[in-house]
């Protein structure tokens, strides 16, 4: 047990990973929860990050440390989560409550599309006003809240043996990540994290308190493979997208 921890039974880690590119993310377009697959950048990508992600957080921790991996259950996070546990023969745990924010009417549009027929709907969405409830978006409360039910759910379901790994959305990542850090409760509709860049992920350590409520440090964020800085990430030269 880490020294000065509580009594709390839990994982050791967190690694919130963001799903690799779509045509939608490519186009700038709000997929919410429409099942949108990974196109030929993103599944380039996701094996990219895959490789790290063993490396750096698998291959170099004590023999006997266990993966746990849980994941949105659509495609292109599913699909994700698959790149970097199939090579380790871990198993993959869809859990629907992962899923992104749901963006109501505004799903599959571009924003640039909302912005002309909804602009001041659109500047209130950018300014954290509420706008975009207007068109039936779920709440960032709400994605908030599930985000650190489902995660905190898992967390405690193992011990600290074990590294948890999450491969899920961008907004649902921002939204989750101020709700296990206290910062939504300061400001529930402020966005206080820039999103996550595709196939990037957060790293949080655990621990647990004296007065038996878990708590998480952040360690990094947005954070991906070498080649990301070093080169085009989102097209990559040689990859044409056919998808």
């Amino acid at each position: 047990m880490n020294e000065g921890a509580g009594s709390l039974r839990h994982v050791r880690s967190l690694t919130l990973v963001r799903h690799g590119q779509t045509n939608y993310n490519a186009k700038h377009r709000m997929q919410g929860q429409i099942d949108i697959p990974l196109n030929t950048t993103g599944r380039w990508q996701v094996e990219r990050s895959a490789e790290e992600l063993r490396r750096e957080y698998v291959d170099t921790v004590p023999e006997g440390r266990k993966q746990l991996v849980v994941a949105s259950d659509l495609s292109r996070a599913m699909d994700t989560a698959r790149a970097f546990a199939d090579p380790l023969g871990v198993e993959v745990h869809p859990d629907t409550r992962l899923r992104e924010r749901g963006f109501g009417d505004w799903e599959g549009v571009s924003a640039a599309e909302v912005m002309d027929r909804w602009p001041e709907d659109y500047t209130s969405w950018m300014c954290g006003g509420g706008g975009e409830l207007k068109h039936g978006a779920e709440s960032k409360p709400h994605v908030g809240e599930r985000g650190f039910e489902a995660i905190t759910e898992w967390a405690l379901s193992a011990d600290e043996d074990t590294d948890l790994f999450v491969f899920s959305h961008g907004s649902f990542i921002s939204q989750a990540l101020q709700a296990i850090l206290g910062m939504a409760k300061t400001y529930p509709e402020y966005v206080g994290m820039v999103t996550m860049r595709n196939a990037h992920w957060a790293r949080l350590s655990a621990r647990s308190m004296e007065d038996g409520q878990l708590r998480w440090s952040m360690i990094d964020y947005n954070r991906g493979p070498a080649i990301a800085m070093r080169g085009d990430w989102d097209r990559p030269m040689g990859l044409v997208d056919q998808d």
